[in-house]
């Protein structure tokens, strides 16, 4: 892992396979780790040259204020298409997961030259506030559940880790990997004041982020190859919300894991790395 300055902010990277390969960007949700190792290595693997990256406000990218951002999904949106710039090799294969499926909507909209092709995971075409009507929103039981649970001592790595685990289970993930993943995203946060561990954790700080204007209206004039995978068990983004994405983007692919919540678990990640495999010709630039 490292940094690199794009957009005129710190973003924190990883990268996986041959340097000369064409580019895979993922977009994290917020943190890089809500890509698996496993899936980053199989696209590797490939043929790709992969580059997973930590959002603003999270991992090791540039953090000020989670609780008070001062940029946009518009500014995320751009810093990606920076980030391809930066890392050369021409037009990328932008993926991203959560809020980062929002970021990389907006990125492919508003930098159409910087990218080849387009992954979404688990996201949705809205943000933030209600959603339209054609759209199903959070399952509300299960968000009654996550939402009113004591928050853990955010300076205690084992309340955190306990903490995701309980969370992942209330939504249909696996606990034993969202708590190795949690130990991770707080063993790689910069200090352990609570406001930083609970922004990379859960990444509140989307919550609060300007997400205007709309950008759904815009989604049947992106061009490039589309793939839009969702958990059909998925009750924070219901996989209502998959499917419009699918049918709003032209020629778009649908990949409904029947197994699968808000992340891509261990069984699926070939079958997600080889449709991601798929959807393009390698694309030098």
């Amino acid at each position: 892992m490292t940094t690199v300055t794009a957009n005129g902010t710190v973003l924190g990277i990883e990268s996986f396979g041959d340097h000369d390969a064409p580019l895979v960007l993922l977009a994290g949700g917020t943190t890089m780790l809500s890509w698996p190792d496993a899936l980053c290595e199989q696209l590797a693997a490939g043929g790709r040259r992969v580059v997973r990256y930590d959002l603003r406000d999270s991992g090791e990218s540039t953090t000020t204020d989670p609780q008070a951002p001062a940029y946009t999904l518009r500014d995320l949106a751009a810093d990606a298409a920076a980030l391809v710039d930066v890392l050369g090799g021409g037009r990328a294969h932008l993926a991203g997961i959560g809020v980062g499926g929002m970021v990389a909507q907006v990125a492919v909209l508003d930098h159409p030259d910087a990218f080849s092709a387009l992954t979404l995971i688990g996201t949705r075409a809205v943000a933030p506030g209600p959603v339209d009507e054609d759209l199903p929103d959070h399952d509300r039981a299960t968000m009654s559940r996550l939402f009113a649970r004591a928050m853990p001592d955010w300076t205690d790595r084992d309340a955190v880790a306990a903490f995701a685990a309980a969370g992942a289970e209330i939504l249909g993930d696996d606990p034993v990997t969202a708590r190795a993943d949690a130990e991770r995203i707080w063993d790689r946060t910069p200090g352990t004041a609570p406001r930083v561990q609970l922004a990379n954790q859960m990444g509140v700080v989307f919550a609060r982020l300007d997400c205007a204007p709309r950008w759904r209206e815009r989604l049947p004039g992106i061009e490039v190859p589309t793939l839009v995978v969702h958990g059909r068990r998925n009750l924070f983004f219901p996989v209502g919300n998959g499917e419009a994405i699918a049918r709003d983007i032209p020629g778009a692919r649908l990949l409904v894991l029947d197994e699968a919540a808000t992340a891509i678990p261990c069984t699926a990640v070939g079958e997600v790395t080889e449709a991601m495999l798929r959807l393009e010709q390698p694309d030098r630039g």
